[in-house]
């Protein structure tokens, strides 16, 4: 029962997190309880002010620490990197197990990306899954997409992790994206038997979409635009601080000039899209508590829906249901004008998030603009326009950068992810700029390979400026393991081979 987590319990909870018992506050909240935690909370409370009362100590007793397993894990100095990421997966695999805590039991194995993140993550996922399939792991990988498609079944939509605390949010939704990949390994007739999921995933982006109206113009995840078409934006149901971060939410809140409950839901939908934290959130781009990731409607979630709506579009067409195929093919074809015309600058030649509280572009410049690409929605002048940017602008000695700012948030510069390279290096094939992608992937394939062989790792993420220091910012240290930069890393090596080669 969701009372019995231990986020629930107060003033146990509150206090562990405040007191910074943990220096990460993931840590308390991936305890396993020995007791009911509605009990141990009871007996905190009867304890408490006793003298001498350790908390530490007490959390020790009724609480089993969460096992990190990369972290007893050791490198053997005479694998290749290719040799390094195929035993990572027998590292980084999971095998079903029953509840515990606050993990979410799944019927399948699955693989985790390492690090503090011992449970699956959405759209980690698909790039892991990218990893798997160049290591003919298919079994696995279809084993990822049946969890995903379990807990769209069970919950009504995949969350951001495995982990009860992240009911109330999604993650960008490459659900579509995975079943087109185990489409690929196995044929195209298994579509239908997606379709239920893939339906359902659809229904919870665009809930509410038949409430809108002039007076109320954004309701979850959608948003009616000017014109009157609709798109969407991130969401989180709550309006609460983040268990998982939730000193920092309120220290945050406390910066602010609004609403804590505002900022708490702003910082929510920002872990939604994955991009947590990045300057495209904030009105003020160097002040993390203007961030109002609610008012904007971003350029690579519709691509997303965009391609949700043609493989719904195209499974219907396999059950012979034309009506029901032509309604998502308009759908995708209404989406995809309403993209162009919200999302595209004539005057800077690039694409943009649309901020629905100014009713005007967004001013910042993100890698995000490469979606349109990878997704062939974009027409050639405007490929064109993007690629000259992308080499001009986000281009750098160890592949693309996230954005242009620099501001101490993991999503922005000097940082580059793997998931944006792959982005960009697909996209750029897609419209014939070859030599850029294969640069791109080169240099990108070229840091990381030069980082294991300094570390022994494959990091989260990377710094794609100076490629001798290791990548900064966000709300913990570099994690290593790490499943989408070894998947990423896998389906580049096949394609481009070594960098330099």
């Amino acid at each position: 029962m969701n009372d019995q987590k231990i986020f629930n319990q107060h003033p146990l909870f509150d206090d562990v997190q405040l007191q910074q018992i943990f220096p990460d506050g993931k840590t308390f909240v991936d305890c396993v309880p020995k007791e009911y935690p509605e009990t141990i909370n009871q007996k905190y409370l009867s304890l408490k002010d006793k003298q001498g009362f350790n908390l530490e100590a007490f959390i020790h007793e009724y609480f089993q620490m969460p096992v990190v397993r990369t972290s007893g894990y050791v490198t053997d100095e005479k694998q290749s990197v290719e040799q390094h990421i195929e035993e990572l997966w027998e590292v980084l695999s999971r095998n079903p197990v029953t509840e515990e805590g606050t993990l979410v039991p799944l019927p399948y194995p699955y693989i985790v990306p390492g690090g503090r993140f011992g449970e699956i993550y959405y759209w980690d996922s698909y790039f892991t899954m990218l990893g798997l399939k160049a290591s003919g792991k298919e079994k696995m990988l279809e084993n990822m997409v049946n969890n995903f498609s379990y807990l769209i079944d069970t919950i009504g939509y995949i969350p951001n992790g495995s982990r009860s605390y992240y009911n109330g949010r999604s993650q960008p939704p490459f659900y579509s994206l995975m079943v087109k990949l185990l489409m690929d390994v196995k044929s195209k007739e298994i579509l239908p038997q997606y379709l239920p999921y893939l339906e359902k995933e659809y229904q919870f982006w665009m809930k509410d979409a038949d409430k809108l109206n002039e007076v109320t113009s954004a309701l979850r995840h959608v948003v009616l635009m000017p014109g009157g078409e609709i798109l969407n934006r991130y969401w989180d149901e709550n309006n609460t601080p983040r268990p998982e971060a939730y000193r920092q939410d309120i220290e945050l809140a406390k910066d602010s000039e609004r609403e804590a409950p505002i900022v708490y839901r702003n910082l929510r939908a920002g872990a939604e899209s994955g991009w947590d934290f990045s300057s495209r959130w904030f009105k003020q781009p160097q002040t993390f508590s203007s961030i109002h990731t609610t008012d904007i409607v971003p350029v690579d979630l519709n691509c997303l829906l965009w391609y949700l709506e043609n493989l719904l579009s195209k499974a219907y067409e396999l059950k012979r249901d034309r009506e029901t195929a032509l309604r998502y093919k308009s759908l995708k074809e209404a989406r995809e004008k309403a993209i162009q015309l919200y999302c595209w600058s004539t005057e800077n030649q690039f694409y943009f998030d649309y901020d629905i509280d100014t009713h005007k572009h967004s001013e910042h410049f993100t890698i995000a603009a490469a979606f349109p690409l990878f997704f062939g929605l974009a027409q050639q002048p405007q490929a064109r326009s993007v690629a000259v940017a992308l080499r001009e602008r986000f281009l750098r000695d160890g592949g693309v950068l996230t954005t242009l700012r620099t501001t101490g948030q993991q999503w922005d510069a000097p940082n580059g992810w793997a998931p944006l390279q792959w982005v960009t290096i697909v996209g750029l094939e897609n419209y014939g700029y070859h030599e850029l992608a294969r640069l791109v992937a080169h240099r990108w394939i070229k840091l990381n390979i030069d980082v294991f062989e300094r570390t022994g790792k494959l990091m989260e993420k990377y710094n794609v400026v100076d490629t001798n220091l290791e990548a900064g910012g966000g709300e913990y240290p570099g994690q290593d393991g790490f499943g989408w930069t070894n998947g990423v890393l896998a389906a580049l090596m096949k394609k481009y081979g070594k960098a330099g080669s």
